[in-house]
């Protein structure tokens, strides 16, 4: 394959993955972007397999089929419960790659001299520190997802002075390594300060800011990618790394406005944010329903409103949640559903899940499009969510998710929170609404309070 062939499949599959980004951007046309960009990928492999530069095409397709084997069997065995943590420690194989390619080209980079070793050299180094930090900060994430860490943020001791530390080292590395034309020592040492920078950067962060960390992380593996379009020199690495980490870059700058949360703060890894322990004094009395009583409720009813959280992904509530608005729409009931920026983990979390159980698009409504019409409806249901319905965001400034929008469902009618215990949620923070006058529990796995609220119906 000549390389302006391999250079037009470039441009073809770029234009595709720019159409996926479009596609994905509404619910409507996701499948078609999946689509897209799948076909984009297809094709810059095959062009970058087979082009001019390409040695060892047979090693490399023997390579593809293992990672490809590997990557169809977790795919296939993850639930949609765990597709955070997919994307967190894919983001993580991204960073590596980027520190391995790093080393791959400083080792053997062919014959450069001047101005283009330098730019070479600082390619190098970039690429190693961006992947380094990504590598190890989606680790992070991972763990806090996975709850092998605490999601509890990590309080060191003048921990931004130890971050810009490391900065300013880095920097002082890189310019040795540049003057010295490369020096194994500095890009060693530079590798293993990034990794604990990206350990830390994550760690400092709570668990409640974890989906504006995901999203972050994406844009990290982006730029990484990036970086290592540099060093291989391949256009589409460069185009594609650019995508990824600018369209990360945007989506994180939107939930952190929909978090009222700080986008520098979230790149420092908690710059700005004061620990303060949430507040375990008794709040009162909650009250307990019954499924036979919800069910009561939503006969009665004429607005009902959904809110959907963490747990009802882990209960797979969503396909019975789907039947009860059924049942209650064939009732003439207005059945709508509010979903908060953050519900879940991972952006768009609930949206997937309501798609996948064909829930219909019109009636999923953003937090901004439904909360005024929260005062006017007959019954909330609050299923698997805590810190995205907490009205401690707006009544308590020492609250650590003081000045997050969240979903005022208190100002409904009635509000049915469906849960296993009075556990405080993912953020470790307890919740007000639980003890308010119209709000009463049901507790239990959700799946089984919704199939006994069908029964019911």
């Amino acid at each position: 394959m000549s390389a302006g062939i391999v250079q037009a499949a470039y441009i073809v599959a770029a234009v595709l993955f720019i159409m996926s980004l479009a596609g994905l951007s509404k619910q409507e046309t996701a499948r078609a972007g999946n689509y897209y960009g799948m076909a984009g990928m297809a094709i810059a492999l095959v062009a970058t397999i087979f082009g001019p530069d390409a040695q060892g095409a047979g090693w490399i397709i023997l390579a593809m089929i293992i990672g490809g084997a590997i990557g169809l069997y977790l795919a296939k065995k993850v639930e949609m419960t765990e597709m955070p943590e997919l994307v967190a420690i894919l983001h993580s194989f991204v960073g590596l790659a980027a520190v391995l390619v790093g080393f791959n080209t400083f080792i053997d980079h062919g014959e450069l001299t001047g101005a283009l070793l330098n730019i070479h050299l600082v390619e190098i180094f970039l690429g190693v520190f961006i992947g380094a930090v990504t590598f190890t900060g989606s680790i992070v994430a991972f763990g806090k997802l996975r709850g092998i860490i605490s999601s509890k943020s990590l309080m060191l001791p003048h921990r931004h002075k130890l971050n810009l530390a490391a900065v300013v080292v880095s920097l002082l590395l890189m310019v040795y390594f540049v003057n010295v034309e490369g020096s194994t020592t500095a890009l060693i040492i530079v590798t293993l300060i990034a990794f604990v920078f990206g350990y830390h950067l994550v760690a400092s962060i709570g668990g409640a800011d974890m989906p504006v960390v995901v999203s972050m992380l994406n844009s990290y593996s982006g730029w990484a990618a990036a970086a290592a379009g540099f060093m291989l020199a391949n256009d589409l690495l460069i185009v594609t790394g650019a995508l990824v980490g600018s369209s990360g870059a945007i989506l994180s700058y939107i939930m952190c406005k929909a978090m009222n949360r700080s986008f520098i703060s979230v790149i420092a890894g908690g710059f700005g944010t004061v620990a303060v322990a949430s507040s375990d004094e008794d709040q009162g009395e909650h009250h307990e329903a019954s499924a036979e009583e919800v069910a009561e409720m939503l006969k009665d009813a004429r607005s009902v409103i959904i809110t959907p959280g963490y747990g009802m992904a882990v209960a797979q509530a969503q396909y019975p949640v789907h039947e009860i608005t059924d049942k209650l729409r064939a009732k003439g009931v207005n059945v709508r559903f509010g979903i908060h920026p953050v519900a879940g983990r991972l952006p768009g979390h609930m949206n997937v899940l309501l798609a996948e159980a064909k829930v219909p698009y019109d009636i999923v409504l953003e937090m901004d499009e439904i909360n005024d019409d929260l005062s006017e409806t007959d019954v909330v249901l609050v299923i698997g969510a805590n810190d995205t319905v907490n009205p401690a965001a707006m009544d308590d400034p020492t609250s650590p998710i003081a000045g997050m929008p969240v979903l005022e469902v208190w100002n409904a009618k009635h509000v049915i929170v469906f849960k296993r215990s009075m556990n405080p949620g993912y953020a470790g923070v307890q919740n007000p609404l639980f003890f308010k006058e119209n709000t009463q529990m049901l507790f239990g796995d959700a799946k089984e309070s919704c199939l006994k609220i069908i029964e019911h119906l």
